[in-house]
């Protein structure tokens, strides 16, 4: 357990730093140079929206540092200071959050914002079905065209009542429940919907046991159990018992793999490259995109690795090297669901053809991920057959032309790369979204060696 300074500033949320290049709507990108030095990219998004929310609900004052400066990130920090959680900023990247305990939540006065998070909405509909009070969990456009049934259903078998229309946001989430554990078969893999269920669990009478059909990333049981939760969980199945306290502790969030990810395949992909890409979170539930660049060809090494908050990390140093297409294993599908537009890209430039197969939950992401990387790839001379749950990607020559994100700001980042290795320029369209989860992304890129500049 940690306190915080009597001098931490009090701001619950600071401003949204500006940011030059992402706050416009267009990148122009184009081959840059070779991609060199040591790269720091943000903490991992994941790991911060749970550190805030399990920290918010503890005993005592935690400490989070290396928390992710993005504007989802920040809207899980604000959703709480709107039910009464004091959040201090004493420096950027940490955060000294003042627990109120399992049940001091207070019934915020207007909807609570997530923005471009699923994350935060799916897990705040399994936190707040638990709570005394009402609540309505909203976002933006995209959030808003995003399916939520997936996690209300076994929220209502729970005991839970969530409102919505056709399953869509806002969630209108009813308190006073009498909440019960669940035995529970997820029909498909989600790492959100298993969080959203645990969270839910804290506050239900009796047991709540899980399993995946595929193991999915286990940031939520690792840090319940850093909060002093007891809980049993291993690769596939988890269980925990209703009703148990948090105990405040310090979090020390690892960089975000898959921001890292876009770095990994530019250096792997553009001639001349040599980076080395600092303290990266080396979770095995989310490393999956490595052993598919590696099958196919990639020079990645592993080096200094430890451990920070519970967590693996470790230093990627990756060199240029000949791709070449696989089919890429079922096994990793799960293990690298974020990473699938960095992986197109490295498809499209790779020789040969890779098959994505069993990645269905792609079409349900900020954009349909599937149509919308095609879309792009074909728009850039690469061929693509889409599938319902994957693409047939056939590697070729990249050219220059225009691509649409449609917000999503993985994709964006994914054309980003594809662009340094493109015969001319590519214009990135509605790139507005790379600060949810990248703020800094274009600035970072540029100094590492990406030809990229506001449009």
């Amino acid at each position: 357990m940690t306190s915080s300074s009597d001098t931490a500033e009090a701001a619950v949320v600071p401003p949204t730093p500006r940011v030059t290049v992402e706050s416009r709507q267009d990148w122009i990108a184009s081959p840059g140079s070779p991609l060199h030095g040591c790269v720091a990219v943000p903490g991992d998004k994941s790991i911060s929206h749970r550190a805030v929310m399990l920290a918010a609900i503890a005993d005592g004052t935690s400490r989070i540092d290396g928390f992710l400066e993005g504007a989802d990130t920040r809207a899980t920090a604000a959703a709480f200071a709107s039910m009464g959680v004091r959040i201090d900023t004493p420096e950027p990247a940490v955060r000294i959050v003042h627990g109120v305990g399992i049940d001091g939540l207070q019934a915020p006065q207007s909807p609570l914002d997530c923005g471009n998070a699923g994350t935060a909405m799916r897990l705040l509909a399994g936190l707040l079905a638990g709570q005394p009070f009402d609540s309505t969990l909203a976002g933006d456009a995209s959030l808003s065209r995003r399916p939520m049934q997936r996690v209300m259903e076994p929220l209502h078998a729970m005991g839970a009542r969530i409102d919505s229309d056709r399953g869509l946001p806002p969630l209108h989430v009813v308190g006073g429940r009498s909440l019960k554990g669940i035995d529970y078969d997820l029909p498909v893999a989600s790492a959100q919907v298993k969080s959203a269920l645990l969270l839910a669990g804290l506050y239900a009478g009796g047991e709540t046991h899980l399993r995946e059909p595929h193991p999915t990333r286990d940031y939520t049981e690792r840090m319940l159990q850093a909060f002093g939760v007891h809980i049993a969980y291993a690769p596939g199945h988890v269980r925990l018992r209703g009703g148990q306290r948090l105990r405040a502790t310090n979090v020390v969030v690892p960089a975000d793999f898959s921001s890292a990810a876009f770095f990994v395949v530019a250096a792997s992909l553009v001639a001349g490259s040599n980076i080395r890409i600092k303290r990266v979170g080396m979770n095995p539930r989310r490393t999956g995109l490595l052993p598919v660049l590696q099958a196919m060809g990639a020079d990645i090494r592993v080096e200094n690795a430890g451990a920070e908050g519970g967590e693996p990390v470790a230093d990627l140093v990756v060199r240029n090297a000949s791709l070449h297409g696989i089919d890429v294993p079922a096994e990793h599908v799960s293990d690298m669901i974020d990473e699938f537009p960095a992986l197109f890209v490295a498809a499209a430039c790779a020789s040969g053809t890779t098959r994505i197969t069993g990645a269905g939950e792609l079409r349900v992401k900020e954009s349909d991920r599937i149509a919308t990387m095609a879309q792009g790839l074909r728009a850039l001379g690469i061929g693509v057959d889409e599938t319902p749950d994957g693409a047939t990607i056939h590697g070729g020559r990249l050219l220059g032309g225009r691509v649409d994100s449609h917000g999503d700001h993985r994709v964006a980042m994914a054309f980003a790369v594809a662009a340094q290795c493109a015969s001319d320029s590519v214009v990135v369209g509605d790139v507005g979204n790379v600060a949810t989860s990248f703020p800094g992304f274009a600035r970072m890129a540029m100094q590492a060696g990406f030809g990229l500049r506001a449009g």
